[in-house]
């Protein structure tokens, strides 16, 4: 069985926007969460994998925070993507080849994957590089 077009929306605008699902759901907590977690993988971590799974390694590595409210990410059509390009920290050693992205809960940490998606064109990752992810990646709920 499948949501409807308008609860899929609602879904996304919650988790990415903070936004409540009216008489159903809210963001009220005694801290509820500000930002999401973005993580760059080198293969993709599964449905059962964490932010950990096949997580990008090069020098100077580390996810991306983005906020998590209507400027940082764009829910239209049943997809959500980024407001703006998520740059990752720039490579200062090694090498790595991101194929996949996923969304979590915390900086650091095998923390659980809210979405995730892959990474086209793959990016190339060696020192002076910095990878980042642009506005036409899209997750979709459906």
């Amino acid at each position: 069985m499948s949501k409807g077009d308008t609860f899929e929306n609602e879904i996304l605008r919650l988790i990415f926007n903070a936004t409540a699902i009216a008489n159903m759901a809210d963001n009220a907590s005694s801290s509820p969460l500000t930002n999401l977690f973005v993580a760059a993988h080198t293969a993709d971590p599964g449905e059962a994998g964490t932010q950990t799974t096949s997580e990008a390694t090069y020098t100077s590595y580390a996810r991306a925070t983005v906020a998590r409210t209507a400027g940082g990410w764009t829910v239209t059509a049943n997809s959500v993507s980024p407001v703006a390009a998520i740059p990752w920290p720039a490579c200062t050693g090694g090498t790595n080849t991101i194929t996949h992205w996923s969304v979590g809960v915390a900086v650091s940490g095998s923390t659980k994957i809210l979405y995730k998606g892959t990474v086209t064109p793959n990016i190339a990752v060696s020192t002076g590089v910095t990878p980042s992810l642009t506005t036409a990646s899209a997750v979709t709920e459906d």
